[in-house]
């Protein structure tokens, strides 16, 4: 490939088989029920942790298959765009985007492995984490998140590979 077909090649493209998986990712962390009925505060901070706890479970079962690895670093990819265009949007100056993307990475980063290791024990343990990991309001109620997150998970890693990639996640 030359110099100029890679400066000019859509570097996206592998984004954007992607970008249904995206939409609706986007589309249950958005459910009215996290606000309403489980207690999520309806803020920028509480958005963004259901947008980051409805991820983190969908690149959890990713990360299960060889063949889904690469698509989790395009879908992961797709969640940075969305953040910077989010913060740019909001006023963020260029200078600082980049940095404020990367501790959102790392709070990502951090959420992941806390789900990781706590689906697979206790009731408990898990909504230890969403305790620590999710903005409640007065009404928050983890344990009820918690039960929402684990049968959510059930759901999704019932999935096949091909409805996962497609966003077919039924709700």
């Amino acid at each position: 490939m030359s110099f100029l077909s890679r400066l000019f090649t859509k570097r996206d493209a592998g984004r954007d088989a992607l970008r249904p998986l995206w939409h609706r990712t986007v589309a249950i962390a958005r459910e009215p029920r996290w606000y309403a009925d489980y207690g999520v505060a309806d803020t920028v901070a509480g958005r963004f942790d259901a947008i980051t706890l409805v991820l983190s479970l969908v690149l959890l079962r990713m990360e299960r298959e060889e063949a889904m690895i690469e698509p989790s670093i395009r879908l992961t990819e797709l969640f940075v765009d969305d953040m910077d265009g989010q913060l740019r949007e909001a006023g963020v100056g260029d200078l600082s985007v980049g940095k404020k993307v990367g501790r959102l990475m790392s709070v990502l980063g951090g959420r992941l492995g806390a789900i990781r290791e706590a689906l697979p024990q206790s009731e408990a343990a898990l909504v230890e984490v969403i305790e620590r990991n999710v903005s409640l309001d007065e009404n928050g109620n983890a344990s009820r998140v918690a039960s929402e997150v684990r049968r959510l998970a059930a759901e999704i890693d019932s999935l096949s590979s091909a409805r996962l990639l497609a966003g077919d996640i039924p709700r």
